[in-house]
């Protein structure tokens, strides 16, 4: 029996979680996956949408995901992998060559990521949707609009 294990966030759950999701059950037998706490991602300087709870909750409940552990601490990775019996960690290939001190317990691989599609993206089109960001917006198309008539009136 192959155990593989990842670790995420999965903030604003997308296609991207879901296609990462399937690979990995695709790589083994079982699989885990560690969620980021609330209070290990503002460790991180991170602000998740979605709470721990919400997040570890629609994760469990993908097909093909046997166990859920909260993750707290960087340093966990190495005990939940010896705990779970772990055959092969996996993590985004952003996140290439640094976890490599792991292999002399389990396999390590990283992966490419889904193009086109991240938190981080879908978080920053909202934040243009804020009432603040949306009266800055109204104010410059205000703004556009009196300088257009003025141009027209003077031709």
């Amino acid at each position: 029996m192959t155990t593989v294990l990842t670790y995420g966030t999965f903030d604003l759950f997308h296609i991207g979680h879901l296609r990462l999701i399937e690979r990995l059950a695709a790589m083994g037998d079982r699989l885990i996956v560690g969620v980021s706490t609330d209070e290990f991602n503002a460790g991180k300087g991170k602000k998740s949408v979605v709470s721990y709870d919400d997040r570890a909750a629609i994760v469990g409940a993908i097909k093909g995901v046997d166990l859920v552990l909260p993750e707290r601490a960087w340093e966990q990775k190495r005990a939940d992998i010896i705990e779970h019996g772990v055959d092969v960690f996996v993590m985004g290939d952003d996140w290439a060559g640094k976890f490599d001190d792991l292999s002399d317990v389990c396999e390590v691989r990283y992966l490419p990521r889904t193009s086109g599609v991240s938190s981080t993206d879908i978080k920053e089109m909202l934040r243009t949707l804020d009432p603040v960001h949306i009266e800055e917006m109204q104010t410059a198309l205000g703004t556009l609009t009196r300088l257009l008539e003025h141009y027209r009136d003077l031709t």
